[in-house]
């Protein structure tokens, strides 16, 4: 692969932000002193964001989806084109800081680096939405909500992250394919960013997170403005069930479907109803998930270096235990 970085943007309706974060963007890639190319995957975006980057951004590579399809649909369709051996996954409401590739490209130098993301701060101001992620379970259920920090961040920290966000990651693009992009099971939204990262840990990977590289997010600009509360809520614990059946082993997945019985009884006790459309959407398709599942345990047979989810939770809370954190 040539050296440099290919950034993938999947927009939907993304208009209000694109010059900020296309004009951010680009004085971060020049800043990085590599190649670059930039692909934007329009999800059939309703506004005028498509003949705004044809107007405004001729330089930019744009795709254009005939159907609105979903986060990872559209991104795979730019990561499959892309030319450079790192590729930089950014939404398209999420500004990068002018120095942030400089701290991130270190990362790369060792070979079972699959990806590193950075701090994720508000739009307006400087607090932080994501920082290095925490794994962490409720019995056998896999929480996708944890973070951590070092508490006296330095340039020298290397420190794991359970995943890495869709928002912002730079990864291996070869280890990328290999993985297959995201699985679009996933589609439209959520949750496709920790399944992608624990399948390249479970592959013999490592995922890295990197205090001093910064960007900004608009929180959920997208999807709140698409969608209904309900339907997010639907979508996104539909997900957390796919999730799941894909990495726990056949004896975690067992506990795990006694667990989701208390939850189902509250769901009818308390009125939410989302929770058991999510439980029907997910076993109307658990066939699909049960070819994800075949396609993981594939990759996971042809690698020397291959993990259980126990073995990536071990590895990431034991790099931590003589480190002074804070979870957020």
């Amino acid at each position: 692969m040539t050296k440099g970085i290919s950034v993938v943007i999947p927009n939907y309706n993304g208009k209000n932000l694109l010059v900020e974060v296309l004009d951010a963007l680009f004085k971060a890639l020049v800043a990085s002193k590599l190649s670059y190319e930039v692909i934007i995957c329009d999800d059939k975006s309703t506004d005028d964001s498509v003949a705004l980057i044809r107007q405004h951004y001729p330089q930019v590579k744009l795709i254009l989806n005939e159907e609105n399809s979903g986060f990872s649909p559209t991104i795979n369709r730019g990561i499959k084109i892309a030319n450079y051996d790192l590729v930089f996954l950014l939404n398209s409401d999420v500004k990068v800081s002018e120095s942030y590739f400089e701290p991130q490209l270190r990362y790369f130098v060792n070979e079972d680096t699959f990806g590193v993301m950075g701090r994720i701060l508000n739009w307006n101001d400087d607090g932080i939405q994501d920082g290095a992620k925490y794994p962490a379970f409720h019995g056998v259920k896999i929480k996708t909500t944890g973070n951590y920090l070092a508490e006296n961040p330095n340039p020298n920290d290397w420190l794991y992250s359970m995943y890495l966000s869709g928002a912002n990651a730079l990864v291996d693009r070869n280890k990328l394919i290999t993985l297959g992009g995201f699985d679009e099971l996933y589609a439209p939204f959520y949750v496709e960013d920790y399944d992608l990262s624990l399948r390249a840990w479970r592959a013999g990977w490592k995922c890295y997170y990197e205090h001093f590289s910064i960007c900004r997010h608009q929180v959920s600009v997208t999807i709140k403005s698409k969608n209904s509360k309900n339907f997010i809520k639907t979508i996104y614990y539909r997900n957390k069930m796919y999730l799941h059946f894909i990495h726990l082993n056949y004896i975690e997945l067992s506990l795990w479907f006694l667990q989701l019985i208390p939850e189902l009884i509250f769901s009818l006790i308390t009125g939410k109803f989302y929770f058991i459309k999510s439980l029907r959407l997910f076993f109307s398709s658990i066939k699909k998930a049960n070819q994800s599942k075949i396609r993981l345990y594939a990759i996971l047979k042809e690698s020397k270096n291959s993990r259980t989810l126990k073995e990536v939770t071990d590895l990431i809370l034991n790099s931590i235990k003589q480190k002074k954190i804070k979870k957020i």
